[in-house]
């Protein structure tokens, strides 16, 4: 089975190819050469991949899946939230990093979750799938692994980052792990019957 997966984001794209079954082709967008920019204009993680699945699913009739992932901050009213790729303006990780940090100084309360939605195009329907995991936030860079926000972020019942996990550490966990899981599931459900 071929499946595209909404993303130019190679670390995504590697980070996705660990988990998904080996019976299972993947191709990103720059493999099959789309290049136009999608707008994410959702409010949410739901709309957002919806939004990418659909664009990619309506130019090339092919099965799809995209996923919309962030980081949401409690003590930030949810910040940066969809717009996690995008807070600091300047679509830089070290940027996006240095103001969430920024933004938490002086509070006390560290709380935050990371949550990808995957949203899957199957012979025209719609799935989605999603996975979150909780944790804090640091209040300083730990570690050099990982992409996004990873350096600065806790999982709960763990005392490094994902920054500093190993990427089959980190895949067991993550909230795209989890969703990754779940489209999974899902699919050697419908090989099986």
């Amino acid at each position: 089975m071929e499946l595209i997966f909404a993303t130019h984001n190679n670390n995504k794209v590697k980070e996705v190819t660990k988990m998904l079954p080996s019976y299972l082709s993947m191709k990103s967008l720059t493999d099959i050469n789309f290049f136009d920019e999608i707008e994410e204009t959702g409010t949410t993680f739901e709309e957002n991949a919806q939004l990418k699945a659909k664009t990619i699913f309506d130019k090339t009739g092919k099965n799809i899946f995209a996923d919309d992932s962030g980081l949401v901050i409690e003590a930030l009213d949810g910040a940066p939230g969809v717009y996690s790729a995008r807070y600091a303006g300047t679509g830089k990780d070290e940027d996006n990093i240095a103001k969430a940090l920024k933004e938490l100084e002086g509070k006390t309360n560290r709380k935050a979750y990371f949550i990808s939605i995957f949203c899957l195009i199957l012979d025209g329907k719609e799935y989605f799938f999603e996975g979150r995991v909780n944790g804090t936030i640091a209040t300083e860079i730990m570690g050099d692994n990982g992409f996004g926000y990873d350096p600065i972020f806790i999982p709960d019942g763990f005392s490094k980052s994902f920054a500093q996990m190993s990427p089959e550490e980190k895949n067991a966990i993550s909230h795209r792990g989890k969703a990754v899981e779940k489209l999974n599931d899902f699919l050697t459900n419908l090989n099986v019957n």
